[in-house]
Formats: C-alpha cells, sequence, structure tokens
C-alpha cells in the first residue's frame, strides 16, 4: 500500500477514533457541526473557507488534531444538524460526503479570523433552503431582501493549457493521490510514482471520457477533485481505526464503522455485522506451538466462513487462508509469536471484495501481536451447542451422507447412487475427494475411485454360493450420517431372494435399518458381503414394515462391476465368525460417502 493511501486511511482513521472517544453519536454531544471539506494546507483552506462563507454566514475552519484544516458549518444541535446536512446535501450545496462532526475533532480555529465558536451555543440553520411561504410583511414597513443561499460557485471549465497550469501546482502527493485513485477506479495499471506519463494521461482521457468529458489527458481542477473525493468516499463508510484488544494481545486497524463486539470464545474473539453490510471479524488468539498454528491450519478450513475455492498457503511459522463462493469470501492470517497463534478472519459479501481486499492489505501491515494470550476459559460458549459448531462457528457439512464399502485394495468404493445428488464434490469419510467412475440409476449402484489411490484396511470378498433363507446377517453403515466416526452393525434375517414382486437380482431382509445405512454391505455369518444395502423407495400409498428393507445381489453387483472393467474378489471363508468380529470385518471395508455443493 503506498504512502498516499496509508495517509488515506490514517486520517479516516483519526475521525473515527474521535467520534468513538467523543461518545459515537450526535445525541450524546451539546453542539455539533456539518463539516464540509478538510485540506492539507493552511492556505487552502483560507481560500476554501471564504469561498463557502460567501454563502454560508456560519461558515467556520478548524486545525485538526490530524494536522489537516477542516471547513463547517455550524454549530447546532443535534437534531438541526442532521436536518441541516440532508436539506444541503438534498439541494447538492455541500458536497456529498459531508457529515456530523464533533468539537472534540477540532483545535484552534483559524476561520473567521479572531473567532472561536467552539464552545459556542448551537444556533438556528440559515442556509437550508426555505420549505414554506415566508411570513407576510407588517404593514407600513419595507420587507427585508432576501439573499438567497447560493452554493459554493461552480469552478470554471479549465482548457488545456490552464489545467496543465493548475496541474504544476500539485505536490508530490497529490499526484500520486491522483493516480492512486484513477487506479482504483480501474484506469490505471502501472506503478504510483507521481510521474504524469504517458500512461497516467492515457488513464486520465479514459477516465473523462468514461464520464463524458473531452479526453483530453489533463483533468481540470474539477475533474481532480471529483476523482479523489470519490475515491476517499470509498473509504469514508468503513470507520477504519486502531482496534485495539487487551483480551487477544493484538493492535490492529480495522473496519469498526462495520462489526462491533458481540462474545469471546476461545481460541476466538466474535465481531458481528453492525450494518446490512454483513462484515464479520475473528480476533484468533491462543497460546502453543507450530503443531497449533498447524491444527489450526487445517481446521479452519472445515468451517463455514472459509469456503473451499480459495488459495491457501503455508509456511513454518503463518499461514494464509482465502475463500470465495457465491454467498461469501474470506480472508484469514496467523503467524506464531512467542508461544502464541495469534491472527484474524475477516469475512465480507462478494459485492464488497474490490474495498475489503484493500482493508485486508491494511490490516495485514497494522497487525501486531502484544503480549497478552487469550485463555482457554476467558468468555462463555455460545448459547447454542451443537456438534457441527467450533467456538460459535458453523463446520461445514455435506448435503447428505450415505454408506459405501471398499471393493479393491486400490479404494474404489461401491455405493447408492442417492448419494450423488446434484453434487459439487463426493468425498469418502469427508476427506478424500472421489471422482464417479460408473453409475446405473436402474439398479441404484454407483462405483466410486478415489482421485489419489489410497489403501483400505480391508476390502469385501464376495459371497460365491447362493445364500441359504433365513440365515442370519448383517448390515454395515453409517446410519446416523456424519454424527458418528464409526459405522454401526446391525444384525438381521435374509428374509428373501427376490423383491416382493418376485424381482430377481434383489434380496428382501427383516433388519432395522436407517436412510444412512443404505450403500452400505450386507454381510453373512462367514464375513462374506452377500449384497448392498439399497435405499428404501416409496411404494405409492403402501407403508411398508420398518423391517423390510432390500439388497442388490452379488450376481447383479458382479454385472455392474465387470461391465466397469473390474472383477469382484471373491469370499474363500466358510466358517461362521462371532458377531464382534463381524464388526471389525465391517468397520475396514465400510465408508462414509459425503455429497457436498
Amino acid at each position: 500500500m503506498t504512502i498516499v493511501t496509508k495517509r488515506i486511511f490514517a486520517a479516516i482513521l483519526m475521525v473515527f477514533s474521535l467520534v468513538v472517544a467523543g461518545g459515537g453519536t450526535a445525541q450524546a454531544q451539546g453542539t455539533v457541526w456539518v463539516q464540509i471539506e478538510a485540506q492539507p494546507t493552511l492556505a487552502e483552506a483560507e481560500a476554501r473557507a471564504r469561498a463557502y462563507a460567501a454563502a454560508f454566514p456560519n461558515t467556520a475552519g478548524f486545525r485538526m488534531r490530524s494536522g489537516w484544516y477542516a471547513i463547517a458549518l455550524g454549530p447546532y444541535t443535534p437534531d438541526d444538524a442532521d436536518r441541516e446536512l440532508a436539506a444541503l446535501r438534498r439541494e447538492r450545496l455541500i458536497p456529498a460526503d459531508s457529515f456530523i462532526a464533533f468539537p472534540q475533532q477540532f483545535r484552534q480555529q483559524f476561520w473567521p479570523v479572531g473567532a472561536d465558536t467552539l464552545n459556542a451555543p448551537a444556533v438556528e440553520p440559515s442556509a437550508a433552503p426555505s420549505t414554506g411561504a415566508e411570513a407576510a410583511p407588517e404593514a407600513g414597513t419595507e420587507p427585508e431582501a432576501v439573499v438567497e443561499a447560493t452554493p459554493e460557485p461552480a469552478l470554471p471549465d479549465e482548457t488545456p493549457a490552464q489545467a496543465r497550469r493548475s496541474e504544476a501546482q500539485l505536490s508530490r502527493e497529490e499526484r500520486a493521490e491522483l493516480q492512486e485513485a484513477l487506479k482504483w477506479e480501474g484506469f490505471y495499471q502501472g506503478a504510483i510514482d507521481a510521474s504524469f506519463g504517458r500512461g497516467t494521461r492515457g488513464s486520465m482521457a479514459d477516465y473523462q471520457a468514461s464520464r463524458g468529458y473531452e479526453p483530453t489527458g489533463i483533468l481540470t481542477t474539477s475533474q481532480r477533485r471529483e476523482l479523489v473525493e470519490g475515491y476517499r468516499a470509498q473509504f469514508a463508510a468503513l470507520g477504519l481505526a486502531q482496534l485495539t484488544d487487551s483480551r487477544a494481545g493484538i493492535d490492529v486497524i480495522a473496519p469498526l464503522g462495520l462489526v462491533e463486539f458481540d462474545h469471546v470464545e476461545p481460541p476466538f474473539i466474535h465481531y458481528t455485522p453492525s450494518n446490512d453490510r454483513g462484515v464479520r471479524l475473528l480476533l484468533i488468539s491462543q497460546s502453543g506451538d507450530q503443531r497449533t498454528l498447524y491444527g489450526l491450519y487445517d481446521i479452519l478450513q472445515t468451517l463455514t466462513i472459509v469456503p473451499e475455492e480459495g488459495e491457501r498457503s503455508r509456511s513454518e511459522r503463518s499461514f494464509t487462508l482465502t475463500g470465495q463462493n457465491a454467498e461469501l469470501h474470506s480472508y484469514t492470517y496467523a503467524r506464531l509469536d512467542g508461544g502464541a497463534v495469534k491472527g484474524f478472519t475477516l469475512v465480507w459479501k462478494p459485492e464488497d471484495a474490490k474495498i475489503m481486499n484493500a482493508v485486508v492489505t491494511q490490516m495485514r501491515e497494522s497487525f501486531t501481536p502484544t503480549a497478552a494470550i487469550l485463555p482457554d476459559t476467558a468468555g462463555s460458549a455460545s448459547e447454542e451447542q451443537r456438534v457441527d459448531l467450533l467456538a460459535g462457528l458453523e463446520i461445514r457439512t455435506p448435503e447428505v451422507s450415505r454408506s459405501g464399502f471398499y471393493i479393491d485394495a486400490s479404494g474404489a468404493v461401491l455405493t447408492t447412487t442417492e448419494v450423488l445428488g446434484q453434487c459439487g464434490r463426493v468425498t469418502i469419510d469427508e476427506t478424500y475427494e472421489a471422482e464417479i467412475a460408473a453409475r446405473n440409476d436402474t439398479l441404484g449402484l454407483a462405483l466410486l475411485k478415489p482421485r489419489e489411490p489410497l489403501a483400505p484396511l480391508g476390502h469385501a470378498r464376495f459371497a460365491a454360493a447362493t445364500p441359504r433363507l433365513q440365515s442370519e446377517v448383517a448390515v454395515a453403515g453409517y446410519s446416523y450420517e456424519d454424527t458418528l466416526s464409526l459405522p454401526t452393525v446391525t444384525f438381521g434375517t435374509l428374509a428373501d431372494l427376490r423383491g416382493l414382486n418376485g424381482e430377481n437380482g434383489m434380496q428382501r431382509l427383516e433388519v432395522s435399518a436407517l436412510p444412512g445405512d443404505a450403500g452400505g454391505p450386507v454381510i453373512d455369518q462367514s464375513g462374506a458381503v452377500l449384497g448392498m444395502l439399497l435405499s428404501r423407495a416409496e411404494d405409492g400409498g403402501r407403508q411398508l414394515p420398518e423391517n423390510v428393507q432390500f439388497a442388490a445381489s452379488v450376481p447383479t453387483i458382479a454385472e455392474f462391476l465387470s461391465a466397469a472393467g473390474l472383477a469382484p474378489a471373491a469370499s474363500e471363508s466358510a466358517t461362521a465368525l462371532a458377531p464382534e468380529d463381524i464388526t471389525t470385518l465391517a468397520e475396514g471395508m465400510t465408508v462414509l460417502v459425503s455429497c457436498w455443493e
């Protein structure tokens, strides 16, 4: 960020800090002012004050704490100031970015010369346009001459020669600020060097053309003012100010006009939106070492405030996470410093991306850890506590999850087509990205292959013989989807080798299964897989008993896999296993299959 931009941020920061120190609202003050301009030098400020005084008798000028010189109207009561500001803006008598200012922001008065109105009582507005009929003069008296308030005289159009002469009076910082404003508006791509060469002149001409001006490549005085004030106004609404949080041990310049403190829930201090722009800020502070830093890096990527699309980088002592989707953008920075991990996350809406990326740059440059570290016991947990919340933040969860099982040593998975839906991506055990290698919606079967080869603990070996009716079977699956970290095993009975209507390739089971179990293996007493549990389809107006379930048979599965170029392994075991051994076998092959947006 250049020196000029930093100066703008610093000026905005000072104004906002003084407003907070003075009470934060106009209603909290005895008298207030309508600030209409600020100039960097006394000579410029006196010239502007003199011009405004011709139209507004209550014009005053003050030196500000920042070193700049403010031109203001007043003093007013807070209510009168609000009305006056609205009326003058509406009639375009003052700049659109004028605002309510407080006496604490001003130091000595320089205009009118010798005056001291900082502690003067509020006066009735006199410059706002009249909204009603004037009272008739008394009989026998001459009506007073009405002097209408006139706006600041418009700066005359300048010829290119005149514009170049006025441009020559600009300081180096003012010239650099013009380049920054042109870059901000998207017209200039070069270096901020305060030199108006061919690139800068071309961008000036493009700016003029976009505003309907003659594209001379030399901005007139009024055009320069329009450009720079529009640039500054973008940042004024942010309320950039120094945030010193003694609990977290963090100093940083932050957009305090957009967020407000909400609560502490280690390792985060939550600042929630203060308006409809939806900006959120988290301060990160916890004791720890490199393992803590790396763990936080992994955990944050599971949160909804860090969308999956975006650049990630991690070094030995810091990391950066960016995320973008159609609903939000975010930026996270954290670093290891003195036995503590400290950082911040800023979240905003996509439409604010341009300005918030500039804010992020300012936050990174100003971020300063101090000695304090947020204790693990600080604050209190949020009232709403759920397994999908981490320190008050939502963990990213899949749209739907079902079961599946490994069918070979490379990690290929057989599952139900029900889980696929309209997935942006599919994962195995919420960790491994998978691709759909084959699917048959009629059979309800889908084959997934991991994008990187896996080495599963075990995989299915299919029964070679026809299973025996009324034999005991087990269904392994994630009955509660992603709530539990291991599959459950439910025991039942093989009721029929066909469906209710005599369908071949399907088996009927008597087992109490849940929707999350669909796609899981059906295992016989020897540990061989004799089918895959199918999703339970609706049967018109009929309501089947809860324990009636259906599974795809081994011949159906084998034909499907063969068409996909795979040959299922056959089981060679005939020895009955104990229930606990079947459970161990099932846990080694059964996986959670999840569909994500």
